[in-house]
């Protein structure tokens, strides 16, 4: 296989470490290891005592029971914990998919939930969404775009970059064509828990539908991206050995540490959430402002959940022109729709993180100056 240039982690490796104002971040505020090692005591004893050999190639057993009480119907035995979410995205689509496949990817959408496929030799389907409709998935095109060779359904709520959160009745029509036609359905959900409202919360798609795939990870909810643990949870039996067999040309087991620091912070997730939420919504409130006083400049769509939104551009420039005079002005990095293969007209916007209003005053002073 020859997989293209990941154009938003290019972007990122160029920028990322050197901007100092990072406006576009995917992950939540982040945590040190004293903060976690508080959490809980005897805690720091149990990390000075962490044997530093190989670990279980599934994954900890005490991590994957934590990371089962987020699911209703998962046990940990259906369970596959990952280094970070991309080699669980890489694995599935390499197990499941072959050359001629279709596959339907909600879109736009983080390029390996489609790339992949298509370096496979896929048949590739965009299922896309528009903010003239408020990003809302449109159930008819599914239906019309399903065929004989149609493998996967690719969906990822909430969503990124929109921070699209379908309700329950449109993610349950979904699973019924699946189901109807004997399609797998992979679901993208390293944004679940950061709904604004936690009566709009999809369940989980390994819970209710057998031929379901759920992903998560550390980096998004629980802003722990540098322990690079992620996972995939299924009940589809023969596709879950498949996937741990591949794992041993992959990664094979993960980092101790990082497993013991993700067990540690599950442990007490309902703490990690809750403030990584109340940093959403501060600095949710002030981008309201912030996009309401140059309404004539953006177009904003408020998302339902997650730490970021994909606001458009009204006036002529290249939104990547736009993004790149942004961080060579200001410092200020924002990501534009380009790196998603998504258009020229919007840019990614990331509000999770305690500095963004800091951020967002450097941004204002950049339109302030040349717009």
């Amino acid at each position: 296989m020859r997989v293209k240039d990941f154009k938003l982690e290019r972007f990122f490796a160029k920028y990322e470490f050197s901007a100092p104002y990072l406006l576009c971040s995917s992950d939540c505020e982040s945590f040190n290891i004293k903060e976690l090692l508080e959490l809980e005591k005897n805690s720091e004893k149990e990390l000075n005592q962490l044997w530093l050999g190989y670990t279980e190639s599934q994954g900890d057993p005490r991590l994957r029971k934590e990371i089962s009480k987020l699911f209703k119907n998962i046990n940990l035995d259906e369970i596959l914990v990952f280094a970070g979410a991309e080699e669980g995205i890489f694995i599935f689509m390499n197990v499941l998919l072959k050359k001629g496949d279709n596959v339907i990817v909600q879109y736009p959408a983080y390029q390996s939930l489609y790339e992949i496929a298509d370096s496979i030799g896929c048949e590739v389907t965009k299922w896309e969404m528009s903010d003239k409709n408020n990003w809302e998935l449109d159930i008819e095109f599914l239906k019309k775009n399903i065929k004989k060779n149609t493998k996967a359904i690719i969906i990822n709520c909430p969503h990124n970059p929109t921070g699209y959160l379908m309700s329950k009745e449109k993610f349950n029509q979904i699973i019924q064509i699946a189901e109807e036609k004997n399609i797998h359905i992979f679901s993208d959900e390293v944004y679940r828990y950061l709904e604004y409202k936690e009566t709009d919360r999809l369940p989980a798609m390994a819970d209710i539908y057998e031929k379901g795939i759920s992903l998560g990870v550390m980096s998004k909810t629980f802003g722990l991206a540098g322990l690079r643990i992620g996972w995939i949870s299924t009940r589809d039996k023969e596709l879950f050995k498949k996937i741990a067999s591949f794992k041993d040309f992959t990664s094979i087991c993960n980092s101790a540490p990082s497993e013991f620091f993700s067990t540690l912070a599950l442990k007490h997730k309902e703490h990690l959430i809750k403030r990584n939420l109340e940093i959403i919504d501060k600095n949710l409130k002030l981008l309201d402002k912030f996009f309401d006083k140059y309404n004539h400049l953006f177009e904003w769509v408020r998302p339902k959940a997650g730490s970021i939104a994909f606001p458009r551009i009204k006036f002529k420039n290249n939104v990547e022109d736009f993004c790149i005079d942004v961080v060579n002005k200001k410092g200020v990095l924002l990501l534009p729709s380009t790196k998603y293969d998504s258009g020229n007209k919007h840019f990614r916007i990331g509000f999770g993180r305690k500095n963004m209003p800091e951020a967002l005053k450097k941004l204002e002073e950049y339109i302030k100056e040349h717009l």
